[in-house]
C-alpha cells in the first residue's frame, strides 16, 4: 500500500478543510495516508526561567511520517513550509507545497490549482528540488542547549534590536573577526530573499553552494554582508555583557549567554521540494518580488514623416 502525508496550518479553515478532503481521496485510491498540523514543526522558545528548551533535530517528525512514504501535500503559507520541513527533512520526504496563505514565495501551487497538481504528482509527473538547509546549535562549553534545523536564516541580537551588540566570528579555520551591529544574519541561499534581503544582503540563486552573512545595522563601513563556502562551518561568540536572543526561520528560538557559542554548518538534510514544472528561480522574483520590472514606460518607436 503506498504512502502518503499531509502537513496543514490548522489556523486557516480552507487548510484544514481541504486537508480532510484530500486524506478521504487518498484512503479511496487505497493510499495510506497520515496527516498532522504544521505545529509540531514550530520551535520552542527559551525563556529566562528555563533557557534550555532542547529538542533534539530528528525529534520534530511526525509519527507514522518516514522514508516509505512517496510525498507530503503542505496547506499553508511560507511558515507552514518552513515548519513542514523540520519535520519531514531527516526522512528525505518530497513536499508538494499548496498556497493557502499570502506571498507564497515557497509554495509552488496555488489552492485552486490542488486537483491537477495532485493529479500530477500521482502520475510522477514531477521533478524535485533540493534546498539546503542549516543546522544551528548553542552550546554552553559542551553542552547542546537548543538545536534546529533551518531553511531560511538564523538571526542574533539583543532585546531590544536598537541596541548594539559586538560579536567575533569564525568561519571555518579562519581567525575570528570582530562585528559591533544590532544583530547578525546568517542565511541559506533560499533565505537570501527574506529577512537578509531587507537588511542589504544579496540575492542568492538556489543552486549555489555558499552561506551569506549579513550584518544588521553595522556600525562600520567596513562591515557588509559577505558569501563564503557552505562547507565552511560558522562560530558565533557574542561578546556582550547581557544576554541575546537567537531566532530561526523567524519562528522560535533562545536566550544566548556571554559564555555561549552558536555553532551553524550546512546539514546533513536539506528540504525537497516537488517542483510540477522547471523551477524558474527568476521568474519567481519578479512575481513576488517585482524583480526587474520596468519601472519607466519605453517609448516605441515612431515613424516621422
Amino acid at each position: 500500500m503506498p504512502k502518503a502525508g499531509i502537513i496543514y496550518n490548522d489556523e486557516k479553515p480552507i487548510a484544514s478543510r481541504i486537508a480532510i478532503q484530500l486524506k478521504d481521496k487518498f484512503t479511496e485510491k487505497g493510499w495510506d495516508t497520515c496527516v498532522t498540523t504544521g505545529i509540531g514543526g514550530i520551535l520552542g522558545y527559551s525563556t529566562r526561567r528555563s533557557p534550555v528548551c532542547h529538542t533534539p533535530i530528528e525529534g520534530l517528525t511526525p509519527p507514522g511520517f518516514d522514508s516509505s512514504m512517496k510525498f507530503v501535500i503542505v496547506l499553508g503559507g511560507d511558515g507552514t513550509v518552513l515548519s513542514a520541513c523540520r519535520q519531514v527533512a531527516p526522512c528525505g520526504i518530497p513536499m508538494l507545497t499548496v498556497n493557502t496563505g499570502h506571498m507564497g514565495f515557497l509554495t509552488e501551487a496555488y489552492i485552486n490549482q490542488l486537483p491537477q497538481a495532485v493529479e500530477q504528482v500521482l502520475q510522477g509527473n514531477y521533478k524535485i528540488e533540493e534546498r539546503a538547509m542549516l543546522a544551528v546549535k548553542v552550546f554552553r562549553q559542551e553542552s547542546v542547549l537548543w538545536e534546529a534545523l533551518c531553511l531560511n536564516e538564523m538571526v542574533l541580537h539583543r532585546e531590544p534590536l536598537t541596541s548594539m551588540c559586538h560579536f567575533e566570528i569564525a568561519i571555518g579555520d579562519r581567525a575570528a573577526v570582530d562585528i559591533a551591529a544590532d544583530g547578525i544574519i546568517v542565511s541559506t541561499p533560499t533565505g537570501s530573499t527574506a529577512y537578509s534581503l531587507s537588511a542589504g544582503g544579496a540575492v542568492v540563486a538556489p543552486g549555489v553552494a555558499v552561506l551569506q552573512l549579513v550584518p544588521i545595522c553595522p556600525h562600520s563601513l567596513a562591515s557588509r554582508a559577505l558569501v563564503f563556502p557552505d562547507s565552511e562551518p560558522v562560530n558565533i561568540y557574542p561578546v556582550n555583557k547581557t544576554q541575546l536572543v537567537m531566532t530561526v526561520d523567524g519562528n522560535g528560538g533562545c536566550y544566548v549567554l556571554p559564555e555561549d557559542r552558536v555553532y551553524m554548518e550546512k546539514s546533513t538534510y536539506c528540504a525537497r521540494f516537488i517542483r510540477l514544472q522547471s523551477p524558474e528561480f527568476f521568474r519567481i522574483l519578479r512575481e513576488k518580488l517585482g524583480w526587474g520590472l520596468p519601472h519607466i514606460a519605453k517609448p516605441t518607436s515612431v515613424e516621422i514623416p
